[in-house]
């Protein structure tokens, strides 16, 4: 897949964040939209799976441990066969198959039930160790938030990452700078993000976030590196695509209604 076609597709799932989001009336478009490039990398040209298989015990497993960011999650996993789309329209409805954050029981698909910050690289680090026990090759990948890793579970769990040399797991970094009360500086400085990763025994790799072939390569050069984990910081943009989010805290958890879906609908074109 060429990468005007993964743009392409971005903007799709851009845009099926934005209606999903508006029909429901609640979610997290913000942080959603500044996470579609790394996903649809990941699906679209990174990741072995199967669709009509979701427990295959070769698959590659990822974990969304910004569990608010599901509407993202959802719309990819929907294009690529999970799941019948119409399922997307029915968002955080009552019974639906789509909560407001993932769960692993009601959607195909999910590899973890997240949306309590600071849980999913903890997750992930035991699939990779199941992993190493059992002599399987699968890749095990991670999508934490800046404003998450203020959470302390997500430190222990990078010391164990690096104690139990997991270099069949990568993280990524959604660095976005902002979280629901203001930039992450204001709420608990979290930089320098590289230096402090790499304290703590990890290979560290900086990307812009929204750039197919900067986030491609270095999940190729992830692959290639042994004896540690590897933490891919990826410099995005909050609300990115839809002029009057972009940057804009205030996105991080409201819905668009009325003119508002509309307006960003025709920036996403």
């Amino acid at each position: 897949m060429s990468i005007e076609e993964l743009k392409e597709i971005a903007k799709e799932v851009r845009k099926d964040i934005i209606r999903m989001t508006g029909l429901a009336g609640s979610g997290h478009p913000g942080g959603s939209l500044s996470s579609v490039e790394i996903l649809v990398s990941l699906y679209f040209k990174k990741m072995k799976y199967d669709p009509g298989n979701p427990g295959w015990e070769e698959r590659d497993r990822f974990v969304l441990s910004k569990g608010h960011a599901a509407p993202a999650l959802y719309s990819v996993l929907s294009r690529v066969g999970f799941f019948p789309r119409d399922e997307l329209w029915k968002l955080r409805k009552r019974g639906a198959m789509l909560q407001g954050h993932p769960s692993r029981v009601h959607t195909p698909g999910v590899e973890a039930s997240t949306g309590s910050l600071g849980q999913g690289l903890s997750i992930a680090n035991g699939m990779a160790i199941s992993g190493k026990i059992y002599g399987k090759n699968y890749r095990v990948y991670v999508l934490l938030g800046d404003g998450e890793i203020e959470e302390g579970q997500v430190w222990e769990a990078a010391m164990s990452a690096h104690r139990f040399k997991l270099d069949n797991l990568c993280a990524i970094l959604d660095n976005n700078d902002l979280q629901i009360d203001g930039t992450v500086e204001e709420i608990m400085d979290p930089y320098p993000l590289r230096d402090k990763w790499h304290a703590f025994g990890w290979h560290v790799i900086e990307v812009n976030g929204h750039e197919f072939p900067e986030i491609l390569s270095a999940l190729d050069e992830a692959e290639k590196v042994k004896g540690k984990p590897t933490m891919i910081i990826a410099h995005t943009v909050k609300g990115k695509g839809v002029s009057y989010m972009e940057g804009r805290k205030e996105w991080h958890g409201k819905a668009p209604q009325g003119e508002l879906i509309e307006r960003a609908l025709k920036d996403l074109e």
